[in-house]
């Protein structure tokens, strides 16, 4: 079963496609682009159409999803955890 998707190998985040990811989870993602499969823990409950993080991010790195920059980190996330506008917010304001 795949739950979640990414586009680029180097994205660090991806895309739930599935209901009812919970915490401990371990989770199957397709990278589009080369058409492989990755793994990553849930840490927490991550809700369908949200993103999950793919590695241990810092408040001002670079989030990567589609294979663009999609925003700036304000707050810690890790590997597994729900990623949202709690802890993304956009470069352009």
């Amino acid at each position: 079963m795949i739950h979640f998707v990414l586009h680029d190998a180097r994205d660090t985040v991806a895309v739930v496609v599935v209901e009812g990811v919970k915490a401990g989870q371990t989770l199957n993602g397709w990278i589009m682009d080369e058409d492989k499969m990755t793994r990553v823990q849930a840490r927490q409950d991550i809700p369908i159409g949200h993103k999950v993080a793919l590695k241990d991010m810092a408040p001002g790195d670079t989030v990567w999803k589609y294979g663009i920059d999609m925003g700036r980190v304000v707050a810690p996330i890790k590997a597994g955890e729900h990623a949202h506008v709690h802890n993304i917010k956009t470069k352009r304001w």
